[in-house]
């Protein structure tokens, strides 16, 4: 199949194509199709549903850029992921109109999982967000956080996670309590040093605007004017799980988030993930995203990893 993608703009032609075509070419390499440059006019050749959804990565990509934002490899990527043929572009130019500012840098959805993640979380008080590592759950939700903070619609962020690691005792680590946990929690520390100057984040932490702490911390309060985040959900038992849910004030959001094939729990210890999952799937204004391996956003060897181990999963179930 042959399909012709033309460009009224010479400007936009050559930000599209990219320094070399190296855009174009980094599409033909994911999509496997065959993409030329003539003017303002590209033409892409190849497997039907393969062209299509190299045509809905460069009207998604075209979008962008005539919104003022410069694309590079991380934003071809995105728009690859995000123009699956079975998507309108409609949809997809929607998906990649969503941006959370914050101080040190404007966060974009890098697949249409994350964008409808972002929405999800928008929309509903209360999310869950279910998949692998490497897919930005937490990334995004601290970086929605921060955005709101600054748009002063929260007054603080509450970021936890249950201090179970891999079987590891905080009892044997060395130093207080904070020294204790600080390695637990420094996924949050960094999404946070990503978005904040180093000084507003260290002053934020210091009056108790942000605050990080283990899950423990959270019993007997109630949260208020805040956006809490609880990472790592599948490590916490049902009566952690329902102690941290409880705890929702007014004007508060929530995003649990977790993956249910890494629970580092005691043997026959249910997650109190899972049973949130099960107990509350009837409840509304309660939202959830469920991330694959095609949505992992790390260097393109993780999402294979990850693939590889959900493919073993899935034939360890079917032989049980």
């Amino acid at each position: 199949m042959e399909d012709i993608f033309e460009l009224f703009n010479n400007q936009l032609v050559q930000q599209l194509n990219g320094p070399q075509d190296s855009n174009l070419k980094l599409i033909e390499k994911l999509l496997n199709v065959e993409i030329s440059s003539f003017g303002n006019q590209i033409k892409i050749n190849g497997d039907a549903a393969a062209v299509r959804q190299a045509r809905n990565a460069l009207e998604i990509l075209h979008h962008k850029l005539s919104k003022g934002i410069e694309i590079g490899e991380a934003e071809v990527k995105a728009a690859v992921r995000m123009s699956d043929e079975t998507a309108p572009v409609a949809e997809g130019e929607e998906l990649a109109d969503i941006v959370l500012k914050t101080k040190k840098r404007h966060i974009y959805p890098r697949s249409a999982t994350q964008a409808r993640y972002i929405r999800e979380m928008m929309k509903n008080e209360m999310v869950f967000g279910l998949g692998p590592a490497g897919t930005g759950k937490t990334y995004l939700a601290v970086a929605l956080a921060v955005s709101m903070m600054l748009e002063g619609k929260i007054d603080k962020i509450i970021l936890s996670r249950p201090a179970v690691e891999a079987g590891e005792n905080l009892g044997f680590l060395p130093g207080d309590l904070k020294d204790k946990v600080d390695p637990y929690l420094r996924p949050l520390y960094d999404a946070l040093y990503e978005m904040l100057p180093a000084e507003q984040v260290d002053k934020k932490l210091a009056i108790g605007e942000i605050e990080i702490a283990p899950l423990a911390f959270m019993r007997g309060r109630t949260l208020s004017n805040a956006f809490i985040i609880l990472d790592e959900a599948q490590n916490t038992t049902p009566m952690q799980m329902k102690m941290f849910l409880t705890r929702l004030g007014e004007n508060s959001r929530m995003v649990i988030n977790g993956d249910l094939s890494q629970v580092d729990l005691p043997r026959g210890v249910i997650s109190g993930l899972k049973d949130a999952l099960d107990t509350l799937d009837k409840v509304p204004g309660i939202g959830s995203t469920t991330f694959s391996a095609a949505d992992v956003v790390r260097h393109g060897l993780v999402a294979k990893i990850v693939k590889a181990y959900e493919e073993k999963g899935k034939r360890q179930n079917n032989n049980d």
